[in-house]
């Protein structure tokens, strides 16, 4: 009798084991891919694809990794790749009447420096290199979060306060590259960097659109803008 217990007791605990609260809507995650090194959950309500809490890098890890990209703000190839953000913000807001925040810029905030040589008002924030929590208590009419949100370890929290940074008629401009079932993810470059703790699919844009009141958002390639009226 106790073996059965104990066997039924393991099995409770096993089927547990194969379930993780999505950290971004808090429905349940189911196994997705695993490996030696890796193991990811999908949401079944949102579609999100996740890192389960016990294997999420520690802070000095992150920072280890993010200085290895050394970010220069005047190469060329740097430049380039954040240029959708930038090129975006340009057809929507002006220098002389809109200020904006550069939310996770990293050891090398390009987009405030391209930005600035433009006269715009744009602040770098980063939790890790440039924690001025001050910046926070204000509202932009922009917010750029390039190559950002793949590394939220809560993007319900995240998203909610990006929410609330902005003005009404503000956009969030993301770069991210999101996946699709058509990606073998075994094999998928994107998930290497064991800092890409949150990966989306587009149904995972429309439920925090939904969620988060966004009035809209738009996709163009790695380029996520959501907006608010």
């Amino acid at each position: 009798m106790k073996i059965a217990e104990n066997g039924n007791f393991q099995a409770k605990i096993e089927r547990v084991m194969q379930i993780q609260q999505c950290p971004l809507c808090e429905n349940n995650g189911i196994p997705f891919f695993q490996s030696e090194k890796e193991q990811y959950y999908e949401c079944v309500y949102c579609k999100g694809i996740f890192v389960p809490k016990h294997l999420l890098p520690g802070p000095q890890d992150e920072i280890n990794r993010y200085i290895s990209h050394n970010n220069d703000v005047e190469d060329p190839g740097y430049r380039q790749f954040v240029s959708p953000v930038v090129e975006e913000i340009l057809q929507h807001f002006d220098a002389s009447r809109h200020k904006g925040l550069d939310f996770g810029a990293g050891t090398g905030p390009v987009i405030s420096k391209m930005l600035q040589d433009k006269d715009f008002k744009i602040a770098p924030y980063d939790p890790f290199f440039q924690d001025n929590r001050e910046l926070l208590q204000h509202k932009y009419n922009f917010i750029a979060c390039c190559e950002v949100m793949e590394h939220f370890h809560f993007p319900r929290k995240e998203f909610r306060r990006l929410k609330q940074l902005l003005l009404p008629g503000g956009k969030l401009f993301c770069m991210t590259h999101l996946y699709n079932p058509k990606i073998e993810f075994k094999n998928w470059y994107y998930k290497n960097d064991r800092t890409h703790v949150f990966i989306y699919q587009e149904e995972t844009l429309k439920y925090i659109k939904e969620e988060f009141g966004f009035s809209d958002f738009y996709v163009k390639e790695r380029l996520i803008v959501f907006s608010i009226a």
